[in-house]
């Protein structure tokens, strides 16, 4: 998630749960040109967190939740992988980590 722009992005297609959101109401929601949505969308897309379906006239974007999930777990097992914490810190999961 490179700029806050993808995040919001991302974070507003997850809160509109699996059906998605119309291309033209998020590019509205987020306030952004469409050459700008279509760019960080394509990018989404190329790497599986984002898709796109077409339901007649009108394109949808879907958040990818099993990707996005996986790249989540894959974050937080290398959070601060290389740094000292204390013995025993704790992760927002509540599971046993030593970052």
């Amino acid at each position: 998630m490179a700029t806050p722009l993808v995040s919001i992005f991302t974070k507003t297609l997850v809160k509109a749960g699996r059906q998605g959101l119309p291309v033209g109401e998020l590019q509205q929601h987020l306030a952004i040109p469409a050459s700008t949505l279509s760019h960080h969308l394509s990018s989404l897309i190329s790497v599986s967190l984002v898709r796109r379906e077409r339901q007649g006239r009108t394109l949808f974007c879907h958040a990818c939740y099993d990707n996005l999930a996986a790249l989540i777990a894959f974050l937080t097992e290398e959070c601060c992988a290389d740094e000292y914490a204390p013995p025993g810190f704790y992760v927002t999961t509540g599971e046993k980590n030593d970052c």
